[in-house]
């Protein structure tokens, strides 16, 4: 049945197309093309018991497909009817039951749950007259399946004409939702307009900050005590002047000063410290036992000649 499968997708597609076109969902607009293109006359081909009941299958399973989503609604009721029609039409006995994946029973039922509040009661009365007529055989696989058939590596294909189209941006954004940020923006745009969250002149005033204080404290300085350290005190002001050069070479200067003027301890102090830690700690006097203090309390006025004591 192999060589069936492309042919009977190609059927039931030219089927849904036309279909499609009429923008219906109703059983009568779908019962006129499949009289139109003489559907039920595709079981006729083959009268062995054995073959008829593999190609009858091998119909549902592909028809099956359509009946399940990533297509539209129209689509969707169409591949029901296309179902209905096929397991109606069938010449095997008993009659070949559609097989239905577990997977795929909630898809099912939310099927049958929004056509009934859509009010399309053709697509439900069929659904539910499917059900009475025993027509579905729940398993695991959509597809019967045996330790001798071949693995397909092809996958099957989807036609897109029948795809819903996405939905996702539209459910995202509703009313409610451009509503909420149209007031939060109106809010952020009068709390910019309020606050004064940025400073245009930020950095002028830090640099002048910084200069003046630099000023300053050279001022200050320099009244109280001279200039010691070969001008470094004097050219603190020239660490904020715009003169990148100069403030690199006085930078290498001050390093160069603090690194060569190494502070080293005078001979008095390292002499006092190697005595200090030369010296050995002396011991705790110790403390008498207790029988030189009971012979002290007892034998205070005796001589110790005449002391007799046992103990």
């Amino acid at each position: 049945m192999a060589h069936c499968r492309q042919l009977i997708t190609d059927d039931c597609e030219d089927l849904l197309a036309r279909f499609q076109k009429t923008e219906s969902v109703r059983f009568e607009v779908f019962a006129k093309i499949w009289r139109e293109m003489k559907f039920s006359e595709m079981f006729y081909g083959s009268t062995e018991v054995l073959k008829g009941k593999t190609f009858s299958q091998q119909i549902l399973t592909t028809a099956y497909r359509y009946f399940l989503p990533p297509y539209t609604f129209q689509i969707r009721v169409g591949g029901l009817y296309l179902l209905y029609g096929l397991y109606s039409s069938q010449l095997a006995r008993p009659k070949v039951q559609i097989q239905v994946a577990l997977k795929d029973w909630e898809e099912v039922k939310k099927f049958e749950k929004d056509a009934a509040q859509a009010q399309h009661f053709d697509a439900t009365y069929i659904l539910r007259k499917l059900f009475s007529q025993h027509a579905f055989y729940f398993a695991a696989m959509p597809r019967h399946l045996s330790k001798c058939q071949k693995k397909r590596n092809e996958k099957e294909s989807v036609c897109e004409e029948f795809m819903e189209r996405a939905s996702r941006p539209q459910e995202l954004v509703n009313n409610e939702l451009l509503e909420e940020l149209s007031n939060v923006h109106e809010h952020y745009e009068r709390y910019r307009l309020s606050k004064t969250l940025v400073h245009p002149d930020l950095v002028p005033q830090i640099h002048q900050i910084v200069t003046d204080f630099t000023n300053w404290q050279f001022l200050v300085v320099s009244s109280t005590q001279p200039d010691h350290q070969g001008g470094v005190v004097s050219s603190l002001i020239l660490l904020f002047s715009p003169q990148s050069s100069q403030r690199a070479e006085l930078l290498a200067a001050i390093k160069s000063r603090s690194y060569g003027q190494a502070v080293e301890a005078s001979k008095s102090r390292r002499h006092r410290q190697v005595e200090v830690h030369s010296q050995v700690p002396q011991r705790a006097p110790r403390k008498p036992s207790l029988k030189s203090r009971t012979d002290t309390i007892l034998f205070k006025n005796v001589p110790r000649k005449k002391r007799e004591f046992k103990w």
